[in-house]
């Protein structure tokens, strides 16, 4: 099953996947996007490896990846991934990128992402185009998804469910 896990930043997201992914048969993968830019990242990339048990490979790409998908995945997550976009200057690159990925989807896969438009609208063009652009990608793999689990305080609430 596709799930599309969505919400707030700490809201329990990877968690949850983690929690879905390991109903998946071995070999498990987790594509990670994040990049270690600055010492607080590094300590946050090492608390989500400590996290995640051995069962699973990892696979470390921050722009190509869907080019690295896997059955029995984990991406985590695409608000990391459309931040090195855009901080590589590959924005133009987004909309095919995307169209990519949702048509590569496999079959099991639990992709993390953030919910970023809930709150005020951004105070520079850079970060609305940011903002609308993550909803956007949102929407569109929501709707390539079997399932949609938006995660408040901890808890996952069903969205989406398979038809």
């Amino acid at each position: 099953m596709r799930t599309l896990i969505t919400g707030g930043v700490k809201s329990g997201k990877s968690s949850r996947a983690l929690v879905i992914a390991r109903r998946f048969p071995e070999p498990r993968y987790f594509l990670a996007t994040a990049e270690a830019f600055d010492g607080e990242m590094r300590e946050r990339i090492a608390r989500h490896k400590a996290q995640r048990p051995n069962s699973f490979v990892t696979i470390e790409e921050p722009l190509e990846i869907q080019d690295c998908l896997r059955e029995n995945m984990i991406l985590d997550c695409v608000t990391f991934w459309l931040n090195n976009m855009f901080h590589y200057g590959r924005e133009e690159g987004i909309k095919a990128a995307v169209e990519t990925l949702i048509a590569r989807l496999p079959r099991s896969i639990v992709v993390v992402t953030n919910e970023v438009g809930m709150g005020i609208v951004p105070g520079d063009p850079l970060s609305r185009r940011y903002s609308e652009t993550l909803g956007r990608v949102n929407a569109q793999l929501a709707s390539a998804c079997d399932e949609v689990v938006l995660m408040v305080a901890g808890l996952p609430l069903l969205i989406k469910t398979p038809e």
